[in-house]
């Protein structure tokens, strides 16, 4: 299924539940504004380099539209288009002042070199300056990007349009980054499986846990959920996979990371098939890597108890329904990984501010916005019976349909 079919799917599930009407339906599903640019570079060897860029616009009801650059090999205008969509019901759930958006470069980063990597953010900045800005559309990191990326895409703004820092967000603290931004979507995983465990009577504590996807976001987790107490039992990335049912030391594992590269070879733990990783036996899941790889082959295959979605979209609407008759608790990505796109919310603000937090008051702030999304979706997912994938979709719907009839632009 194309993650525009999956995302339409989970959509039209909940806005059935709400009754909206066909009118407002369209106008939420469709976006705002899709951009394709060129961009043709000088590789390191003299050759040209053409590569394709996307920046979709869902969204902005409620706000700026926000959402990050991806470069991967695998971008295409579908994957883009579902992932604004997706941005535009994520803010609506944690309740931030932002509409969706989303952009993406198919290129391998991992062939390019650092100066290749520059020419193509510059070209790709240049060719969708004019559409964003702090005040209409702010670009973020995502796979395959980082806070260098979002230093040069500000700096190569700023020939435009002068500095203006809140342009984007993750950004080196140098440049006006903020304080906590790099573990915030790992935090915020934290944060919202805290707020469901206590709400079932169990503690982080006392549960195994299995990682696919060892990256940023799937390392950090598993470092402050392991900090809670909690037994990190398997982890994998594209490279292997490893296990230790007494735990993984995780001190150990980030040594051998940096020495490797990769999480395979680790000997702290046994080596299996990180395709399996997704079966292994453990209370709680963390899909951390790319999105679709919970589907309707392999769902059934799923021995944890809850699963919390690291990445975007990694289960599909298939898989949902398999959860649900196995009795799996799915918390959704709209909600669970929303930590990283709050503080980057907090970025902006401070940039806007010219005030700088300090990182106890960013973690506090964001514990606060986690909570409170998981209390406003509990009470959702109450009131209607049904998943919380359809609950997050409910309650950000509702809020964006509202916004957009008070506009009265509906």
């Amino acid at each position: 299924m194309k993650p525009t079919e999956a995302t339409t799917l989970n959509f039209s599930r909940a806005a059935k539940l709400l009754g909206i009407s066909d009118r407002l339906t369209k106008r939420l599903i469709t976006p705002k504004r899709e951009v394709k640019v060129e961009c043709t570079i000088a590789m390191d060897d003299g050759s040209p380099g053409t590569f394709v860029g996307y920046r979709v616009q869902h969204d902005n009801a409620r706000g700026p539209m926000k959402g990050g650059i991806r470069f991967h090999h695998e971008v295409d205008h579908d994957e883009v288009n579902a992932l604004a969509s997706l941005m535009t019901w994520k803010t609506a759930v944690v309740d931030l002042p932002y509409g969706g958006a989303k952009g993406g470069v198919t290129c391998d980063p991992a062939s390019m070199s650092d100066a290749e990597l520059q020419r193509l953010t510059r070209a790709f900045t240049e060719g969708i300056h004019d559409i964003v800005g702090p005040d209409s559309d702010i670009p973020a990191p995502d796979m395959g990007t980082n806070a260098r990326t979002m230093a040069w895409i500000a700096d190569e703004y700023a020939k435009f349009h002068g500095w203006q820092p809140g342009v984007v967000t993750g950004k080196p603290i140098e440049l006006g980054g903020s304080y906590g931004r790099e573990s915030a979507t790992g935090r915020g995983l934290l944060y919202a499986l805290e707020a469901y465990v206590e709400d079932v009577g169990q503690q982080v504590g006392d549960l195994t846990y299995a990682v696919q996807g060892y990256g940023n976001v799937g390392s950090w987790a598993a470092r402050l959920i392991a900090e809670r107490g909690g037994t990190i039992v398997a982890v994998s990335d594209v490279n292997g996979a490893v296990r230790n049912r007494a735990g993984l030391h995780l001190g150990l594992l980030d040594e051998h990371l940096k020495v490797t590269g990769t999480v395979a070879g680790f000997a702290g733990g046994e080596a299996f098939d990180k395709e399996t990783i997704l079966a292994e036996s453990c209370d709680v899941l963390v899909p951390a890597a790319l999105g679709g790889v919970i589907h309707r082959d392999n769902a059934s295959d799923v021995r944890a108890k809850v699963v919390l979605e690291g990445a975007n979209h990694p289960t599909e609407p298939e898989a949902d329904a398999i959860f649900e008759a196995k009795g799996i608790v799915a918390l959704p990505d709209i909600f669970a990984n929303a930590g990283g796109v709050t503080v980057s919310y907090f970025e902006w603000v401070q940039n806007r501010q010219h005030f700088r937090w300090e990182e106890d008051r960013v973690n506090t702030e964001l514990r606060r916005v986690m909570r409170k999304a998981y209390a406003d979706l509990r009470a959702v997912q109450r009131k209607h019976a049904c998943s919380f994938r359809t609950a997050a979709f409910v309650l950000a719907i509702e809020r964006v349909a509202q916004a957009t009839e008070l506009r009265g632009v509906g």
